[in-house]
């Protein structure tokens, strides 16, 4: 059965960096384009950061030049290195792969940056 498994969240001071991984199974990997989704509290999930099949990258405004998806095709992980965090950040992190009838995701992730 198909499995995204988040892991790495936790609760970092403002400036800190974490590093998120999603594993996944079940899948061939290698073939989907991934996702970084992010909810807060109130708000509708977003769409953080994605990362195609060939390696292209593309973030939101309010994360680029911060935080950095990778994937690593031989271990079928995609990752988020965060850094720089802010206050803002705090969500439930998500992964997912990015097709139209093959929409699979993790069970999420807390992150929590706060003094």
């Amino acid at each position: 059965q198909v499995q995204l498994v988040e892991s790495g969240g936790g609760l970092v001071q403002p400036g800190g960096s974490l590093r998120l991984s999603c594993a996944t199974s079940g899948i061939m990997f290698s073939i989907f384009d991934m996702g970084w989704y992010r909810q807060a509290p109130g708000n509708q999930r977003e769409m953080v950061a994605a990362i195609s099949k060939s390696g292209n990258t593309g973030y939101v405004d309010s994360v680029k030049g911060r935080f950095t998806i990778t994937r690593d095709n031989a271990k079928n992980t995609v990752y988020l290195q965060m850094d720089s965090l802010k206050p803002e950040d705090t969500a439930v992190y998500y992964c997912r792969t990015i097709d139209p009838t093959n929409a699979y995701w993790g069970q999420g992730t807390q992150v929590t940056v706060s003094s």
